[in-house]
């Protein structure tokens, strides 16, 4: 704040925002440490508004001269971009002034766990994996990010978000011949979480996971091909991660509507004019951004302008309602979006990004879900993704299903893949689990923009089962 007060620029609007993060890395491979890195970063950004035009630039000087050349020079491209303008922003209507904290639920504090305990239990999954002279590779990493950021501004905003990130991955790799198969927890690096230790260590079933990730990449290797049908087609959460973020996630950012991912990261089929209309899937399909869930990787209380996070309904009843974007998307678009400006470090300006996605449980139990499809196939886990630049095509490869025969599970497939497009695919939503089924996982990989900005994201799913999908086998 006293760099703050200290400016004398003639601006209409100055945000400085600090973060500092502390991260490690782990990673061993068939038990033998592959990865030990640790890294700290910090730095702030300086936005400032003039004439209605938002300017930014970033600084690792933290002192008072540092900041304040810092917003000298984001005041010059403010007033360089005038005359560029595309839309005429107010300080009032996209910078609120807010006042608050946010932390994380922690009960293990990462500072407190030594390397040599991380290394050792990373060391007894990957021996754990190995269930068998067949399994030819195990593989286990721990990410631990603690991230802290502090934001201030001219009009009176303070805030501070203090963030604990684990992200935990584990998987083995069987070999018989020329058939290679590999299984992982979830999927690759979908074991991410907002918490402390207690995330991986603390965690009741994680050896009995070990055990099941080791045996399942054996049952692959004699598995058939999936075959090549129409049928109904039941998703398990870890693969319903990576459908929401495809076919929901980006093609509803705001930013991506208007036109401006169209260089690096392709646009959306959605249009203005869908907004409150649009029937985006069947009327089982409710979805939610809700950066309120406990402990799920993407939440927060403010997003990185200050805006005030709150739950919202981007899909109710399988209709459209709102978008993923900021007050400037917003103010830009004129339709409805969120608090989801999010910067990946204090080097970015922040953009419309996920956060915690969400698809709400229906009333369906598991046992009933499945007991009543004569004819179907059941996956888990993404081992492989391809959509196209409007996130309408898509084609999506899992590690390991199971068809279903008169409400029960059969055989064991390998490389099973799906394929349809946006709208067929949420239109043939025909039965949601229930509470019991959901289950929330993540991705650290979410990437945007240029320069690129990769950002952590949450999704949470029930179980799903959709009708006439095109499913069909081969190594993805």
């Amino acid at each position: 704040m006293r760099t703050l007060d200290s400016l004398t620029l003639p601006a209409d609007w100055v945000g400085i925002r600090l973060m500092q993060e502390r991260s490690s890395q782990r990673s061993l491979r068939n038990g033998l440490p592959e990865t030990n890195r640790r890294s700290r970063l910090e730095g702030a950004m300086v936005e400032v508004m003039v004439n209605g035009q938002m300017g930014y630039a970033a600084t690792n000087h933290l002192t008072v001269e540092g900041l304040r050349s810092a917003a000298q020079r984001a005041f010059d491209h403010a007033q360089a971009a005038v005359r560029w303008r595309i839309h005429d922003f107010r300080a009032s209507h996209i910078r609120p002034t807010v006042m608050g904290i946010y932390q994380s639920p922690v009960e293990q504090p990462l500072d407190a766990i030594a390397p040599r305990e991380i290394n050792d239990v990373l060391a007894r999954i990957c021996h754990g994996l190995k269930v068998s002279d067949k399994i030819v590779q195990t593989v286990a990493t721990a990410s631990l990010h603690e991230v802290d950021t502090w934001l201030v501004s001219s009009s009176g905003s303070q805030i501070h978000q203090r963030f604990s990130f684990v992200a935990t991955h584990f998987g083995a790799t069987a070999q018989d011949g020329a058939i290679v198969q590999t299984r992982s927890h979830n999927g690759p690096r979908s074991q991410c979480y907002q918490g402390g230790w207690e995330r991986l260590q603390g965690s009741d079933d994680l050896w009995a996971s070990v055990h099941r990730v080791g045996e399942q990449a054996l049952e692959l290797l004699t598995a058939e091909d999936c075959p090549e049908l129409t049928t109904t087609l039941v998703l398990a959460p870890d693969q319903m991660m990576l459908q929401i973020h495809e076919s929901i996630g980006h093609p509803l950012e705001l930013d991506r509507i208007l036109g401006d991912e169209r260089n690096y990261a392709g646009g959306s089929f959605v249009q203005p004019e869908d907004f409150g209309s649009l029937r985006y899937g069947s009327e089982l399909l409710n979805v939610t951004f809700d950066p309120t869930v406990e402990a799920e990787f993407a939440s927060y209380a403010f997003d990185d302008t200050g805006v005030v996070a709150d739950r919202e309904y981007l899909i109710r009843n399988g209709r459209l309602e709102r978008g993923l974007g900021s007050h400037e998307s917003q103010a830009r678009l004129g339709v409805p979006g969120v608090a989801c400006a999010r910067a990946t470090s204090w080097d970015r300006p922040p953009l419309d990004r996920m956060a915690n996605l969400n698809i709400e449980p229906g009333d369906t139990p598991f046992a009933v879900l499945i007991g009543s499809i004569e004819d179907g196939v059941y996956m888990e886990a993404n081992q492989s993704w391809s959509i196209d630049d409007q996130r309408y095509k898509f084609q999506f490869g899992c590690e390991y299903a199971k068809r279903i025969r008169r409400g029960k599970f059969a055989e064991t497939l390998r490389n099973p893949n799906y394929r349809a497009t946006t709208p067929q695919f949420w239109h043939s939503l025909v039965q949601v689990g229930d509470r019991d089924t959901w289950q929330a996982f993540g991705t650290p990989y979410c990437g945007k923009g240029e320069p690129n900005q990769i950002i952590r994201v949450g999704h949470g799913s029930p179980v799903c089962a959709f009708a006439n999908i095109e499913v069909f086998g081969g190594a993805a």
